[in-house]
């Protein structure tokens, strides 16, 4: 099948932004996007040294998403989506302005800085045109898939214990970065740090391969940084309707961790655990019986695209995200049906929802409360 590029623009993400990078390299790995416009920066001499860097044609750069959004959708060769790399508190008003100008929107996690917001991006995407993809990546990793078939089809039975934790330790210490700031600014940021920045990660991965959402948690909070505004470590036990039970950890000042991304689940008959140390393996551990290492291969599965023993990772995971996206886009331009496993409204919603109701518990001295989507 011969696939035309989706001309696509940026907002953020430009000179500096690790982010921002990562995007676009996963955008062109499949060569099913090519980036045409942008609006990268605040600064403007960052902003036209950035889209320089990245090729994009003067007339195609943007001081702001708003005159970007009005620009682009008014051109004959106008861009067909848009990714949206900017810290939270951007992301709602950025999405907005191109789901109502009827522009794709493939947008950084957590979907917006507060519940309110994502609620009323919902409403806005309902009524757009336009599809709205939620870049949770590690849920695109072709192990992560596998766990999610074994799951559902019943290979571990009856689902008793999940446990999923991210750690890094990047922000052990104070620290001015420009990353550091606006994550530690709850204008910015929202109301949840670790939590928001990397737990609603864990979240989504435990929620995408168990199929369930909890309906109770309780959570302890703490900013172990002095003057963090904050929090830099959650400890959060999970309940389920089924009866099963959880526990997510997410830290940030996890001193000599740099990546630390880990889900186990257990059910009657068996368990599971992936590693993103190691993203290459699923462990299956039957009770009663050797643990089998089931290893990723090309010949059996979706996403892979070299050869068994070249490792593959964090930027082939974004990309599949960008891949299906591209499916997902062109389907609906062509108004064909089409499935898809790529995060959306709904898991931005739920992972806000979490943020609130991890917020609502720590509050309460860790009182149990309900999250709204079990």
């Amino acid at each position: 099948m011969t696939h035309t590029p989706i001309r696509l623009g940026m907002v953020g993400g430009g000179k500096g932004a690790m982010i921002g990078e990562v995007h676009r390299i996963a955008a062109r790995l499949d060569n099913r996007f090519v980036l045409v416009a942008g609006a990268l920066s605040t600064s403007p001499e960052r902003n036209a040294e950035s889209a320089a860097a990245c090729g994009i044609a003067p007339d195609r750069i943007y001081d702001d998403f708003a005159e970007m959004a009005r620009a682009e959708a008014a051109r004959p060769d106008g861009i067909e989506a848009v990714s949206i790399c900017t810290p939270n508190h951007v992301h709602f008003p950025a999405a907005r302005a191109f789901l109502e100008a009827g522009i794709h929107v493939i947008c950084d996690k957590p979907m917006t800085s507060t519940l309110e917001d994502a609620r009323a991006l919902a409403q806005i995407a309902e009524a757009s045109d336009a599809l709205f993809v939620l870049t949770h990546n590690y849920s695109a990793y072709p192990q992560l898939r596998l766990a999610r078939e074994m799951v559902a089809r019943g290979d571990l039975g009856p689902l008793r214990l999940m446990q999923v934790e991210y750690a890094q330790d990047w922000l052990t210490e104070p620290s001015d970065s420009k990353q550091a700031s606006w994550r530690g600014d709850p204008a910015k940021a929202g109301a949840g740090g670790s939590i928001g920045d990397i737990g609603t990660h864990a979240y989504q991965l435990a929620r995408f391969v168990t199929g369930m959402a909890p309906d109770r948690l309780a959570a302890d909070l703490s900013s172990f940084v002095p003057g963090r505004a904050v929090d830099d470590n959650a400890q959060i036990m999970l309940r389920y309707a089924s009866g099963a039970k959880g526990s997510l950890w997410c830290s940030q000042v996890a001193s000599g961790t740099e990546n630390a991304l880990r889900l186990r689940i257990y059910g009657e008959m068996a368990g599971i655990e992936w590693l993103h140390e190691a993203p290459e393996t699923l462990w299956f551990t039957p009770f009663g019986a050797p643990a089998q290492k089931l290893r990723r291969g090309v010949e059996t599965m979706a996403g892979s695209r070299v050869p068994p023993g070249h490792p593959e990772g964090y930027l082939e995971g974004f990309a599949n995200i960008y891949a299906e996206a591209a499916d997902a886009i062109r389907a609906h331009q062509a108004g064909t049906p089409h499935e898809t496993l790529l995060p959306g409204i709904r898991d931005g919603i739920e992972g806000l929802e979490f943020i609130d109701a991890c917020i609502r518990s720590a509050r309460a001295d860790s009182a149990w409360v309900e999250t709204g989507h079990g």
